[in-house]
Parts: C-alpha cells; structure tokens; sequence
C-alpha cells in the first residue's frame, strides 16, 4: 500500500472537525487542515455570518479579512455590538471582538495592542534621536554653527579649511 492511499482511507475515516491533526502511519508524517466552524449548525458549507447577534448578513460576497473573523462592514466600525449576550467591540489589532472595558473612549484598538504599538513607536523615535547617530540634537538655523565639523589637516595652518554640515 504506497503513501497516497493510506492518507485517502485515513481521511475518509475521519470526518472531526477540530484544528491540525498530526498522524503517524509507521513511515509517513501527515498533517491534514481540518475546517473549524464556529457558527450555525456546524454543517458543513452553512454560509459565513456575522458574529454579532440579530445580524442576519450574509458574509459569502464579503472581502476575504470579514469573511474570516465573521464581521461585517457594520458591526466592524460600530462602537458597541452584542456578540455571546456582551456589549463588545471589534479590536483593529486583535481582529476579534473584546468588552467594551478594554477599549479607551470610542478607540478601535484596545489598550493592551496600543500599549504595544505605542512602546514600538517610542523606541523607534528614540532609537534615531540617540547619541552617535550622527545627527544633531537641535537643528541649526541659518548662520548658526553650533554643529558645524571643522577638518584641519596637518601641516597645513590652523584657519578653517574644510566645513561639513
């Protein structure tokens, strides 16, 4: 029995929906992509909805990202959706639904992914900013020569030769 039939009568015999499955089957290591469906029925090819509750729209015309965190365009700005009988909204950064308490004001990113976000910022600008980068602190002005480079080679005598800015 070669390789492709053993995995043709071990996927016919299971029919589980869960997540990957590894299988060993003495010399082979297979892994089969099993589909998970959360919604609905849990029949197989049931159109993609929204999550919200009472949302009866239809998500299988949708752009691929609502089709895969089962939103629509509505519920994806809207400020407040029930979703499991909580009053929540769709996270930006997490692309998933968290309570109304995660977020600050009518922000679309909830504070943990912000916090994130804005810590990379700030290390990034300080980064660039920080000694030896070769840039000056405060940008002179015109006529200003607080970061002007004087090269004196020698030899040669002590007055300005060269000005780098």
């Amino acid at each position: 029995m070669d390789a492709t039939s053993i995995f043709k009568d071990k996927a016919a015999d299971d029919d589980s929906l869960e997540e990957e499955d590894d299988s060993y089957d003495g010399e082979f290591l297979f892994k089969k992509k099993k589909l998970v469906f959360a919604s609905g029925s849990g029949k197989k090819g049931s159109e993609p909805s929204c999550q919200a509750e009472r949302c009866l729209a239809d998500l299988s015309d949708a752009k691929r990202y609502y089709r895969r965190h089962r939103v629509c365009q509505v519920h994806f700005k809207a400020a407040v959706v029930t979703v499991a009988g909580l009053r929540q909204r769709f996270c930006q950064q997490c692309s998933r639904f968290h309570e109304l308490s995660e977020f600050d004001d009518t922000k679309r990113s909830c504070r943990k992914r912000l916090a994130g976000h804005n810590e990379r910022r700030r290390k990034g600008s300080s980064d660039s900013r920080g000694e030896g980068s070769g840039r000056c602190q405060n940008q002179p002005r015109e006529g200003d020569n607080r970061c002007e480079t004087l090269i004196a080679f020698p030899g040669t005598p002590t007055y300005k030769q060269f000005s780098i800015r």
